[in-house]
């Protein structure tokens, strides 16, 4: 209904919270609304139309019929009562941080319940910086129209999979302001070689997309879980990355983010304390726990964390299952 990532957080707001771990609210969007809005606009036989007899091999031919069908969306409007809901909700994730428009991240879920060898990770879009209802709407629609990019429907034509088997939930979160402190990627074990002892954290000056996409070379620290709270020093590893570029906030219109230079003085600096790092191991030891128990079986967790850095606080804003 929702999809693993926003089914995700939902389950460690309301039950990590409590044991300590940072996560910004929000809502999300059902797989259900984006079927609703394809219904309502009587564009699902169009798009069906547009894709029939697709040559994937042809470069040429995925591009034009994968801008053709993102347009055909992108020219439609959400239903009025959907609307209506999102607007209702953003309402009410600004009451519950202070009443003015809150900054948000819009990042879209594909979801599939009976396809469950179906992996969409990374396929379809982000939008960071989403303030006000008529931003937040558009950025919806975008993120329906990315479960249509090229590289989705490769990927689905190549897997075999009906194009409209796959929906769409959208994830809308509270932005933490880390445009202004650090941000980065987590994993609870290490990805090389399996070693599940320690905890492997990346992170950059700036939003997190760089480090997620490796746009950048980050800064990198190893955590040896055993040693955690025993009174000795549990990082074993860190090491400085040249972070040459930080995402921030655009004031430009049109544009919600840009990169900029990061300085060298800067570049020479890690973008966390240890005594942040470590908060983050503990942090993921909490949420690999959680899950393990949960499933009845060893998960190690993938997740991402954002520093705030006009609250000074620490969040963890993704755990995909």
């Amino acid at each position: 209904l929702v999809g693993g990532k926003n089914a995700s957080l939902g389950e460690m707001y309301r039950e990590l919270t409590p044991r300590g771990v940072a996560i910004p609210n929000g809502f999300a969007v059902s797989a259900y609304a984006y079927h609703h809005f394809l219904r309502e606009a009587g564009i699902a036989d169009v798009l069906r139309g547009i894709l029939t007899g697709l040559d994937i091999s042809n470069l040429s031919e995925l591009e034009q019929r994968g801008a053709e069908v993102r347009g055909t969306i992108l020219h439609e409007r959400l239903p009025g009562d959907l609307e209506e809901a999102i607007c209702r909700a953003y309402e009410d994730l600004c009451s519950e941080y202070g009443g003015g428009m809150v900054d948000t991240a819009v990042r879209s879920s594909a979801t599939a319940e009976d396809l469950p060898t179906a992996s969409f990770a990374g396929q379809q879009e982000t939008f960071l910086n989403i303030r006000g209802d008529k931003a937040l709407l558009d950025s919806c629609r975008r993120c329906f129209a990315s479960l249509f990019t090229n590289r989705a429907i490769s990927y689905r034509e190549t897997q075999g999979f009906d194009h409209f088997q796959v929906g769409l939930s959208i994830g809308v979160q509270k932005m933490v302001r880390a445009d202004k402190a650090a941000s980065g990627v987590m994993f609870s074990l290490d990805t090389e070689s399996g070693f599940a002892d320690v905890v492997m954290i990346n992170g950059a000056w700036g939003l997190g997309e760089n480090v997620v996409q490796g746009a950048v070379n980050p800064d990198h620290w190893y955590v040896f879980k055993p040693t955690m709270g025993e009174g000795r020093a549990p990082i074993i590893q860190r090491k400085l990355g040249s972070k040459e570029y930080r995402m921030v906030y655009s004031s430009k219109k049109g544009e919600s983010v840009r990169n900029v230079p990061t300085s060298h003085v800067v570049q020479e600096q890690f973008c966390l304390s240890d005594e942040r790092v470590v908060q983050l191991a503990e942090w993921s030891c909490i949420i690999e726990d959680h899950y393990t128990k949960r499933r009845g079986v060893y998960t190690p967790m993938d997740m991402e964390w954002a520093l705030d850095g006009e609250t000074d606080r620490l969040f963890i804003v993704q755990a995909p299952p």
